[in-house]
This record gives C-alpha cells, sequence and structure tokens, in this order.
C-alpha cells in the first residue's frame, strides 16, 4: 500500500494537476471507480487481520522479540486504514456526486474541496503505510536489537 499510495503522491496527483477542472474530476472519478477490485481490496484490507495475528503470536512468543515493532505495524497500518476511512473515502465519495454535466463552476469548486485534502491526507497515509513496512522489517530482520 505504501507503493501505491506514494505513486499517488509524488506522480500520478501532480500529472493530474496539469489538467483542466472538467478533465481532472472525470479522471479522479475514474480511477476512484477503477480502484475498487479485488487487486486493491485484498492487499489493503487483508493485512489488518494478518498483523493482530502476528501482535498476539509475537506477545506469546518466549522472547516476544517482535511484539514492539510488529505493535507499531499493527498501530500505523490501523492509522492509515482509518485516515482512508475518514478523510479520502468521503471527498471521493463527495467527489462522485458532481453531475456529470456540471458547469465550470462547479467543477472548479468540486475540485477547490477535493485536490488539496484529498493529495494532503493521501500523503499522510503512504507515510504511514511506510513506516508499517519499516516496522515490519525491523521484526523480520532484528535490526537495532
Amino acid at each position: 500500500m505504501a507503493g501505491l499510495f506514494a505513486g499517488f503522491a509524488y506522480a500520478v496527483m501532480p500529472g493530474l494537476a496539469r489538467f483542466d477542472d472538467h478533465t481532472f474530476v472525470q479522471a479522479m472519478r475514474h480511477i476512484n471507480g477503477a480502484i475498487i477490485n479485488a487487486w486493491f481490496l485484498v492487499p489493503f484490507l487483508l493485512p489488518l487481520p494478518l498483523l493482530v495475528l502476528a501482535a498476539v503470536l509475537s506477545a506469546t512468543d518466549e522472547d516476544r522479540a517482535g511484539l514492539l515493532p510488529v505493535t507499531a505495524a499493527l498501530v500505523l497500518y490501523g492509522a492509515a486504514f482509518l485516515v482512508t476511512g475518514v478523510r479520502n473515502v468521503p471527498l471521493n465519495d463527495a467527489l462522485a456526486k458532481v453531475p456529470s454535466d456540471a458547469d465550470a463552476q462547479g467543477l472548479r469548486a468540486a475540485r477547490t474541496a477535493f485536490e488539496e485534502s484529498w493529495v494532503r491526507w493521501n500523503t499522510v497515509r503512504a507515510v504511514l503505510h511506510a513506516g508499517a513496512f519499516g516496522c515490519l522489517l525491523q521484526a523480520l530482520f532484528g535490526w537495532g536489537g
């Protein structure tokens, strides 16, 4: 997930920022519709229960060496999941409700309400996912231990 959201942060959104309002709104609506599929949903949803399981297994391990980094990964991934559900998805839903025949003023308003906030929160979730991944690497390889 870190790579997907980071890719949006450093390539997709800066590229879309160059478009006019109509093209930007239509492109984001198509992207948001296309991403809801098993190739996205499975790797997005499955880590939460797997991280809970990993935390439980780490807690029951004799030396508990992986407990702290796995728990940190769970917290970071959970925070990113929350950001997605509380910030990005509602913005996507609002953009989806913009009428297809909206005039230039309506498209400008929709984009203004969406773009800056979505980009900011997408960057937050990219950083959180990257942090979770880093914690899992630490748990796996025991760096700094």
